[in-house]
């Protein structure tokens, strides 16, 4: 979904890198920051989480960028 307006690419650090500044780390519940602590614009996705916090967002909630 992110592909449609912007720009999407494997991120050195990261799984996903969006328009070439925001990084972000999927993973599960209890993902962490520490492969993206000291990286700028960089967030965790996280499945099984309902709401999020800061830095960390429910996978979800990219379902409803489109």
């Amino acid at each position: 979904m992110m592909a449609f307006n912007h720009t999407t690419q494997y991120a050195r650090r990261g799984d996903l890198q969006v328009n070439g500044t925001l990084i972000f780390e999927v993973g599960g519940k209890k993902k962490g920051f520490s492969q993206i602590a000291d990286l700028p614009d960089s967030y965790v996705v996280a499945d099984n989480i309902e709401i999020g916090f800061g830095y960390k967002n429910p996978i979800w909630l990219f379902g409803l960028t489109y």
